[in-house]
């Protein structure tokens, strides 16, 4: 009967799953208790002048910002001749202005009541001008990140952190996401984990975009890097970035990446079976970049695509027409098709017209004025030779082969066709030089040589 007593009487251990849900009931009940004893102290005399301080100054930085508003952003637009950078600062400025009003008011405030009386009368004025300050520098700080999505994350993550470590609770709040999680073999996943990994990685692809954008601005300026050795130092520049700090943020959080090797290799082989285009469209796109056969700028026909190279992506070829359409040909056709480049070597195109006079006008008049009247239009070269060849004798004309050379075929190929024809034809006509057309010619016979005929029959 001792021995049941006994044993009823040890105390058993903790189920280790309820150990977490202890803990942030503990952490939970600590900060509400420190709310309860900030709420109290709200009360207080002096906290309720500080509280109804810090109000009216409010209001008078937000009437102060009604009445300089509009003459501020006035003496802003007579400064046409000022800089972009300068007018973008003004501009952000300009929309704070009743958060830099406030701001300084309630600092010299402070000031001012720590000359005049107690430090801790003026305590609440200074928690609140703190926060202020703290948000309105974060604010700026922000405007440098381009991505509004990235901004208003870094923007909102930057506020919870500095009122959270201006107010003390910081710690309390790192104890209570850590306590908020689950374990997978030696490693822990939390709340603070996920938060941490949140805010390294993105100060890391911020880093590694900020160094990627420089990178490519000096890459693209440097005029002895071909066109498509540019695009593959800017693919290769931008993956070694961005995989680098990938690779610094889960170090940097202490996950082991040597246990995810199995896995990857096995998501790899699905991959490259269920992805074989998109594979093969990488791999071509790489192959084009170092074997310059295309490049930016160059004019290509691909079927009955006919434009230049836009740009030159991982999976697609950009290509714009001269009607303004843009085809994105994906790079495996530009390796298995057959692809015209009429600027691969240099930019000199030949162009062909055919053309017929009559059999009364002198070939060699008609040869020489065709070849005055092309090398007359504006984007003919007159530096390469323009030739013209008779091909043939046709039914009712003699015909003509007129060979010239342009460089920007960028610029169009049917209207430099048209404006040559369109000159052979000014040049024709003041020469008396005629373009014959199929004729017909039907006779009719009378009606007794139509009898006579067919009584001899």
């Amino acid at each position: 009967m001792a021995q049941h007593d006994t044993a009823t009487q040890t105390p058993t251990a903790t189920d280790p799953r309820e150990a977490p849900l202890e803990e942030v009931i503990s952490i939970g009940s600590d900060l509400l208790m420190q709310a309860q004893f900030f709420i109290d102290n709200m009360f207080r005399t002096w906290n309720l002048y500080q509280l109804l301080i810090a109000i009216g100054l409010f209001v008078a930085a937000h009437l102060l910002r009604a009445i300089l508003g509009p003459r501020i952003r006035t003496w802003m637009a007579s400064r046409d001749n000022w800089p972009k950078w300068r007018m973008r600062i003004l501009v952000v400025v300009h929309q704070r202005l009743r958060a830099i009003f406030f701001v300084a008011l309630i600092w010299l405030v402070i000031f001012t009541m720590r000359e005049v009386t107690w430090p801790s009368r003026s305590y609440l004025l200074s928690v609140i001008g703190t926060l202020a300050l703290a948000w309105l520098l974060i604010v700026f700080a922000t405007r440098l990140i381009k991505s509004p999505i990235l901004r208003k994350f870094v923007r909102y993550a930057a506020w919870i952190w500095a009122t959270l470590q201006i107010l003390g609770l910081l710690d309390a709040a790192e104890r209570l996401l850590d306590s908020i999680g689950f374990s997978i073999g030696e490693i822990r996943f939390s709340l603070l984990l996920l938060v941490q990994g949140l805010v390294i990685l993105g100060v890391l692809i911020t880093l590694a975009r900020f160094l990627t954008t420089t990178t490519v601005s000096r890459i693209r300026s440097n005029e002895d890097i071909s066109p498509s050795m540019q695009v593959l130092i800017v693919k290769g520049v931008q993956i070694a970035f961005y995989g680098a700090a990938f690779f610094l943020g889960v170090r940097a959080l202490g996950i082991d990446l040597t246990g995810l090797a199995v896995l990857s290799g096995a998501i790899g082989v699905g991959l490259g079976f269920g992805l074989q285009k998109v594979v093969s469209n990488l791999v071509s796109g790489v192959i084009i970049l170092l074997d310059k056969s295309i490049k930016p700028g160059d004019v290509i026909s691909l079927g009955d695509t006919f434009g230049w190279i836009n740009s030159l992506g991982a999976r697609y070829v950009s290509v714009v027409t001269r009607d303004g359409r843009e085809y994105l040909i994906p790079n495996e056709d530009l390796i298995t098709g057959q692809v015209v480049n009429w600027s691969h070597s240099n930019d000199f195109v030949r162009l062909d017209i055919n053309f017929g006079t009559a059999y009364s006008d002198n070939p060699h008049e008609v040869r020489r004025i065709a070849i005055e009247a092309a090398q007359s239009v504006d984007r003919v070269l007159s530096d390469r030779n323009t030739v013209c060849h008779i091909v043939g004798f046709g039914d009712s004309s003699v015909d003509y082969l007129l060979r010239f050379w342009i460089r920007d075929p960028t610029g169009g190929l049917t209207n430099i066709r048209g404006n040559v024809y369109l000159a052979l034809w000014d040049a024709f006509a003041e020469h008396g030089i005629s373009i014959p057309f199929p004729q017909r010619e039907v006779k009719l016979l009378e009606s007794e040589q139509v009898n006579v005929r067919f009584d001899g029959q």
